[in-house]
């Protein structure tokens, strides 16, 4: 038999060597996946649309180790950026950025938007559509740049540039940012879809609420607010309603209320009630309490009414030349009065029961005068209910907001408070204000 020849044998560290890289490389591919996965899950979960971009954009950046990350929105023709969201700048970097506008997609990101595709630059300044930077840009010499789709349509771009480790971006950037972006776009969708439902449902809500009437000589004005809880505002409606009115005989008659539910019986019940009130008051009725009892009555006779809460008032121009309010609560917050100095009062007093309760208890009333340019406020329990906190809490925070800001306008008034709501958001809120005028001898008509 012939010799055999010896093979030559790969060095065993070499060997060694390529199976650790090898080994590497798929660990480092399972935790990108892995982390992928959990991304995905978090930013499906979110349904408020400008948080859905930037949790998409900080979370490419994680993936693939980058410095800077953006999100640019395309117009509705597709041609250029209608929105520019930028992630990882500085606070010193934000300020060098003062007074120079967003990108419009020229340049390297108008290429991305007349070409959809994955594209990889290893340096920005060599390549043929980059245009620079302006002054006080950070320093980015690479970028990852991958296009994200909605039915069908790019709806925007997500740009990533330089990777913390000083590397161009690789194959595996690429492809783990393209996986994201592809499952980014049914969340931008989703988030799209809740937006439209939430605000069909606002709108539905507002055209259920009054335009106020001309009440001279008092002025009136009114907000109205959906809970920023996202839970609550996905396409339901809530039962807050006010009203204001000038009755047959001269009077003035307001009224805020607050149906339980979250959905369109609801709201239909806030409708049914607010309008069934205007004809008791219009068909005289009597005073607040009486009007409110027959209201009760009518709702539990005729209808499946849910609890509701209501504050009804009635103000008469009184002989002295003077104004004398009275009204009655349903289970309702108290009424805020507060004079122009500032200085202010709870118009507390025996409460009755809510609507759809017992419609055969008796609805105590109280009254009080009301002095020359005094404003007063009634609201839904949305503007002051903490859960984290005692009602009263909430109650003294919303005195000492109007107390500071009653000298203004009152439409200002009513939005400044309404911003500066002491409750946790988890409800809807309605905000009236009547304010007296400042001459205590003009009545009401004249």
């Amino acid at each position: 038999m012939g010799a055999v020849e010896e093979q030559p044998q790969e060095p065993h560290g070499g060997l060694v060597d390529l199976t650790s890289e090898h080994i590497r490389r798929l660990s480092q591919a399972h935790d990108r996946m892995r982390a992928l996965l959990g991304a995905l899950t978090g930013i499906s979960g979110e349904l408020d649309l400008p948080a859905v971009l930037r949790r998409i954009v900080a979370t490419a950046m994680e993936l693939v180790g980058a410095r800077y990350g953006a999100m640019g929105v395309l117009d509705e023709e597709g041609e250029g950026l209608a929105e520019f969201i930028p992630v990882g700048l500085s606070a010193a970097e934000f300020d060098r950025l003062a007074g120079v506008p967003f990108p419009r997609g020229r340049g390297l990101l108008g290429y991305l938007i007349d070409h959809p595709e994955p594209v990889r630059v290893p340096c920005i300044g060599e390549h043929p559509a980059s245009v620079g930077f302006p002054p006080g840009h950070p320093t980015m010499r690479t970028m990852l740049g991958v296009a994200i789709g909605v039915r069908g349509r790019v709806y925007g771009n997500l740009y990533l540039s330089e990777r913390r480790d000083g590397r161009p971006f690789d194959t595996e950037d690429e492809a783990v940012v393209v996986a994201l972006a592809a499952a980014a776009g049914v969340a931008v969708e989703n988030a799209r879809l809740f937006a439209q439902v939430r605000d069909s449902a606002e709108h539905f809500q507002r055209m259920l609420l009054p335009r106020l009437p001309d009440l001279a000589p008092f002025e009136a004005a009114a907000v109205y607010r959906t809970s920023t809880d996202p839970a609550l505002r996905a396409g339901q409606v809530g039962g807050d309603w006010y009203d204001a009115l000038r009755l047959p005989d001269g009077a003035l008659g307001v009224v805020i209320g607050d149906v339980v539910g979250h959905d369109l019986t609801a709201a239909a019940a806030m409708a049914q009630a607010r309008h069934m009130l205007r004809a008791l008051l219009y068909t005289g009725h009597g005073s607040p309490g009486a009007v409110l009892g027959e209201l009760d009555r009518v709702l539990t006779a005729i209808t499946d009414q849910p609890i509701t809460t209501a504050c009804l008032a009635r103000v008469d121009p009184a002989p002295d030349g003077a104004w004398r309010l009275t009204w009655t609560s349903a289970g309702h917050p108290p009424p805020l009065l507060v004079a122009p100095d500032g200085a202010y009062r709870w118009l507390e007093g025996e409460p009755g029961v809510p609507l759809g309760v017992d419609a055969g208890l008796p609805r105590p009333e109280h009254t009080v005068r009301l002095p020359p340019g005094a404003t007063l406020l009634l609201f839904t329990d949305g503007l002051v209910e903490d859960h984290r906190r005692s009602i009263d809490s909430g109650l003294a925070e919303l005195a000492a907001h109007a107390a500071e800001h009653i000298g203004g306008p009152l439409d200002v008034l009513c939005h400044t408070l309404a911003d500066l709501r002491p409750s946790d958001g988890h409800d809807d809120l309605a905000l009236l204000a009547l304010r007296a005028p400042a001459d205590s001898t003009r009545h009401i008509g004249t």
